[in-house]
């Protein structure tokens, strides 16, 4: 699956394989980039660098790639990442995420830990329960439009979602994410070089990233995504703010986080949310910031966020299935509440 996703992305831009110099993944995968070289027979293998911090990893990922293309390191480097669930060691998820700290209270699995706080954020900060429902739905209806979805024709109907069952509250079962096996990968190149080839370019104008760490989670204040000062650096960076944005692509383990994370890069307030998080706001076309519009971790298929980026590209490029009319800035922000987290700011050349 990996090839072929390697492949494809090279046969998009128009470029050789074989040019491909360099490669950047994140998590806790099994896919090395020197093995990668060889069966693709890349000539000069130039740079190769492994993010950590779980899907939080994703913006770091980004940021070396284009790092090594902007320094001259590497000229064609591909992000990429590959899932098959019985050989990834997603199984053995709670091994290399969770210490005694949670274990010994029966604290496994994100959807455990992110409930913490996201039931802090309900209780205490005053967001609805519906901020996250309509989240769900948005993703939902984006999936049952999107043939490469798991939910393809499947919108998820209010009442389905609230009937459906706890796995660790207040996240439902449609607020987890769809465990998948594939791949993504994307070429990151110069922009001078990406004007020549083939498609339309993405261009990054922005990344910023946060340590957070998760082996204790309590931080002042307690109720946040772990971005830390990050999205004040991407919208520093990038001379944007929250209402520039045309679409965005939130990682989600599941819902809560996502809500925070939204909150936590200022589009709405604790105290506005309600407002913000409507149904008819968080979709294509017509809505205010149309969200996961292919239809994210949740209802598309968890291939460990990396479908989020591409979907963020393909906003860019005018070619999602959800397309956001006139889209020039697409968001994406991986990994809330994990121990690395970022956020890369994509745009069209008139956003440059």
């Amino acid at each position: 699956m990996l090839l072929e996703a390697v492949l494809g992305a090279c046969a998009d831009a128009g470029i050789d394989p074989q040019e491909v110099d360099g490669f950047a993944t994140y998590g806790e995968g099994h896919d090395e980039a020197p093995t990668l070289a060889n069966s693709l027979g890349i000539k000069d293998f130039r740079f190769s660098v492994i993010s950590s911090g779980g899907g939080g990893g994703i913006a770091g990922a980004i940021a070396a790639a284009s790092a090594a293309v902007y320094s001259g390191i590497a000229e064609n480097v591909i992000v990429f990442r590959a899932l098959a669930e019985a050989e990834s060691g997603r199984q053995e998820f709670v091994r290399y995420h969770f210490t005694s700290l949670y274990r010994a209270h029966g604290v496994v699995s994100a959807v455990q830990s992110g409930a913490l706080k996201t039931q802090r954020m309900l209780e205490h900060e005053g967001v609805p329960r519906e901020a996250m429902e309509n989240f769900v739905r948005a993703a939902y209806f984006h999936a049952s439009r999107n043939p490469e979805a798991l939910s393809y024709g499947r919108p998820l109907a209010a009442h389905s979602y609230r009937e459906s069952r706890m796995i660790a509250d207040p996240h439902r079962v449609f607020d987890c994410s769809r465990e998948a096996d594939g791949a993504f990968a994307v070429l990151v190149t110069t922009a001078e070089r990406a004007e020549k080839l083939s498609g339309v370019p993405a261009y990054i104008v922005a990344t910023a990233q946060s340590g957070y760490g998760e082996d204790s989670g309590n931080f002042d204040p307690y109720v946040t995504s772990g971005f830390g000062g990050a999205a004040d650096r991407l919208w520093a960076d990038s001379g944007y703010g929250p209402g520039d944005i045309d679409v965005a692509q939130v990682y989600e383990n599941t819902s809560g986080p996502a809500v925070l994370a939204l909150i936590d890069h200022g589009f709405t307030t604790f105290a506005d949310a309600g407002d913000f998080f409507t149904f008819e706001n968080l979709t294509a076309p017509g809505g205010g910031l149309p969200v996961n519009t292919a239809g994210g971790n949740v209802a598309a298929g968890f291939v460990h966020g990396m479908g989020l980026v591409v979907e963020a590209v393909r906003q860019v490029r005018g070619t999602s299935v959800n397309q956001v009319p006139d889209a020039k800035l697409s968001l994406f922000i991986a990994g809330p509440q994990a121990q690395l987290t970022g956020s890369v700011l994509l745009g069209t050349s008139a956003a440059i």
